[in-house]
């Protein structure tokens, strides 16, 4: 009996050892690859069912969940919704997330890795992990008053303050409602998607962040600063001539600047073509990508928002020089990259990465993440930074950025109109830009309005980007 027993014994501890080693094997090895398994129901549901954290601004929650009696037990609600759609994104079962909802998914969720013990603590207890709350930096005035001013026109408005690089608001035109993706009704969910990527209106994409456009003259902010930084002052006489044709090429440019001469300052009031295509030629490429690159160009930034790169092109001749000096060519920025421009401009020159959440907090209201300015680099000197500045307001105060005008704040800016381009396309109606500082407070501001609806020859930055500004300013003053 005793040898009978002994090898049963021994083949169920050898069972016993297998299983072991198999759990073990897949707990360490295969636990990634089970999780990520479409099939795996049980995981999906599992994370959509999740007490995500509220996404707030101010105090106020714009993102939040609610309890609900169904198999995934929480239903995520956007309030206020088209209104923050570019900044909070999508949390969906079929499509997963977009904006902050995905790049701050873990913490949302309570799954970060410094949320750990936090939930072990809780399993204890017998408490479910619940999300950490994001606090963002929008300003609820100045993104209701840049959404208003915009309206439904297709395009985007960035504000930021200039000392921290804090995104104070942020809205692309159209919008759409997560709330359509976030459903619990999957079949909905499927319908809402589908008809959101046939819409030729592209309500999806983040115009402000995500998007590059030809940035028009607001790109003779970045030449004025090679300028400047070269030696000019805001009083140098440059030749600003009446016709202009480019080297090499049948391409004739035409500007009326008020005089064969006239000031570097003039130049910039006047939004003058030939002046800035001369300057760029005599600065060069070298130079003016230096200059563009110091102000962000190259750099995605905002990784929270899915920030794209702007760009300067990489080996122009001198006939394309001229075109981008103006904002041409193949010269293609986001509204974002041109608000921090115009930043780094009344920063006295030193930009700042750009962040549009300032700190995540626990279940238990502790400090889990934060975030600090952090200095970008050095776009120009303190000295030709205020140079430039004065520049601006007096294209505010007498030139093509008069719109801008705010009673008692002093602003500066400038306009931008940009015409069919490598990066516009053929056929398709000229931007306006308009850029924009305050010294009071510290906000800098881009307004890109993609199409106007009117007829391209009545399309100026200064008639329909420049009020956008003013109101996101009056807004937070």
């Amino acid at each position: 009996m005793n040898g009978p027993i002994r090898r049963v014994s021994v083949v169920i501890m050898l069972m016993f050892l297998a299983l072991m080693v198999n759990a073990s094997y897949a707990y360490v090895f295969r636990t990634q690859s089970l999780n990520n398994d479409p099939a795996n129901r049980r995981v999906r549901d599992a994370e959509f069912g999740t007490d995500r954290g509220d996404i707030l601004v101010g105090n106020t929650p714009i993102v939040t969940s609610t309890p609900v009696d169904d198999r995934f037990g929480f239903q995520r609600s956007y309030l206020q919704a088209e209104l923050y759609a570019p900044v909070t994104g999508y949390y969906s079962f079929l499509f997963g997330g977009s904006g902050l909802e995905r790049y701050y998914s873990s913490q949302l969720a309570g799954t970060s890795d410094v949320q750990f013990l936090q939930n072990i603590v809780g399993l204890a207890t017998g408490k479910r992990p619940q999300g950490a709350s994001l606090e963002t930096t929008l300003d609820a005035r100045a993104q209701q008053a840049a959404a208003n001013a915009l309206g439904d026109r297709p395009g985007a408005v960035v504000a930021l303050d200039y000392s921290t690089g804090a995104v104070l608001a942020m809205v692309t035109s159209p919008t759409y409602d997560p709330n359509r993706l976030a459903s619990h009704d999957i079949a909905a969910t499927q319908e809402s998607w589908t008809a959101l990527n046939d819409d030729p209106a592209k309500p999806l994409v983040n115009r402000a962040a995500r998007e590059v456009y030809a940035p028009g003259s607001t790109f003779k902010l970045v030449v004025s600063a090679a300028a400047l930084e070269s030696g000019m002052t805001p009083d140098t006489v440059v030749s600003s001539p009446a016709s202009l044709r480019l080297p090499n090429s049948t391409f004739e440019m035409t500007y009326n600047c008020g005089g064969e001469e006239i000031s570097l300052r003039q130049a910039l009031q006047v939004s003058c073509n030939t002046a800035y295509a001369l300057i760029g030629d005599q600065l060069g490429d070298d130079a003016l990508r230096e200059q563009a690159r110091k102000f962000g160009f190259g750099s995605p930034q905002l990784p929270e928002l899915g920030g794209v790169a702007s760009r300067f092109p990489e080996d122009p001749d001198r006939a394309q020089t001229m075109l981008s000096s103006i904002g041409g060519f193949d010269v293609a920025a986001s509204p974002r990259q041109m608000a921090m421009a115009a930043a780094g401009i009344a920063n006295e020159g030193a930009g700042t990465t750009a962040s549009a959440v300032s700190r995540a907090r626990g279940a238990g209201l502790n400090v889990i993440s934060s975030t600090s300015p952090r200095p970008l680099s050095t776009a120009m000197s303190a000295v030709n930074a205020r140079a430039l500045q004065d520049m601006m307001v007096s294209v505010v105060e007498n030139g093509t950025g008069r719109r801008a005008q705010i009673p008692g704040m002093r602003v500066g800016g400038k306009t931008g109109t940009a015409l069919a381009s490598a990066v516009a396309g053929e056929g398709r109606a000229p931007y306006a830009w308009f850029v924009a500082f305050s010294e009071e407070p510290k906000v800098a501001v881009a307004a890109f309005v993609q199409d106007a609806g009117v007829d391209g020859s009545e399309v100026t930055g200064g008639r329909y980007a420049a009020p956008i500004a003013q109101a996101v300013l009056e807004a937070v003053r």
